[in-house]
């Protein structure tokens, strides 16, 4: 059974002051991160890690996007989009960039398939 996401995250009112500057509170879920030597930034690196991770947990991905970087679900999402077109992040993970592309290929076709009322 999944761990409640939950668990993973700190809770505000914690008292440890604010959270580090690169936008993570300690004891969050990705207290295991490792900043590996990569042209991509420390939030965009984190971004992938998410990624790699966030299904192991129950609960809302989105409410873990608001606990870790402090943005709105479609914001993380336009970044994210960005970052796995890159040949940076391809270079960084690349099994979890392809598999990521593939799955926005995918919806990309069922909206479409959607929109002219087929199943192209």
């Amino acid at each position: 059974m999944a761990e409640p996401l939950q668990d993973h995250l700190t809770e505000q009112d914690s008292g440890q002051g604010p959270a580090p500057e690169r936008g993570l509170r300690s004891g969050s879920l990705l207290d295991d991160f490792k900043l590996r030597d990569s042209p991509l930034s420390e939030r965009e690196q984190q971004i992938l890690a998410l990624e790699r991770q966030w299904w192991k947990y129950a609960g809302a991905k989105e409410q873990a996007i608001r606990e870790l970087f402090d943005l709105s679900a479609t914001h993380y999402y336009q970044i994210l989009n960005a970052l796995i077109d890159t040949e940076h992040a391809l270079a960084h993970d690349p099994m979890l960039v392809k598999r990521l592309r593939r799955l926005r290929t995918s919806r990309q076709r069922a909206r479409t398939a959607r929109r002219l009322g087929s199943d192209a």
